[in-house]
């Protein structure tokens, strides 16, 4: 399990290694061109909830627990930009095949 930091390092959530990869692709494009959004994450065992507004003055930080690259799903990366573009903001969308 991986770490999606926000603002600081006591402000944190774990992230499955594969899903940060992708989440980090999505919000690093989202944050490049300026456009803040709302992040929706649920604990590993789903009994919480925790939402972030993430703007680019913000700092954010990805760690991850293994030391290699997971490999990118694109059709996930969409899955997730649409998500990041919708009403409701960001979600963790399940994994399409690719």
């Amino acid at each position: 399990m991986g770490r999606f930091f926000y603002d600081n390092a006591a402000n944190f959530v774990e992230i499955d290694d594969r899903a940060l990869a992708h989440l980090r692709l999505v919000l690093m494009t989202k944050l490049r061109r300026g456009e803040p959004l709302m992040f929706e994450t649920t604990s590993p065992h789903g009994t919480s909830r925790r939402d972030f507004w993430l703007h680019p003055t913000i700092s954010v930080q990805f760690q991850f627990a293994g030391s290699r690259q997971p490999q990118i799903n694109p059709k996930w990366i969409d899955a997730l930009m649409e998500s990041a573009n919708s009403a409701d903001g960001l979600r963790m969308v399940p994994e399409p095949q690719s």
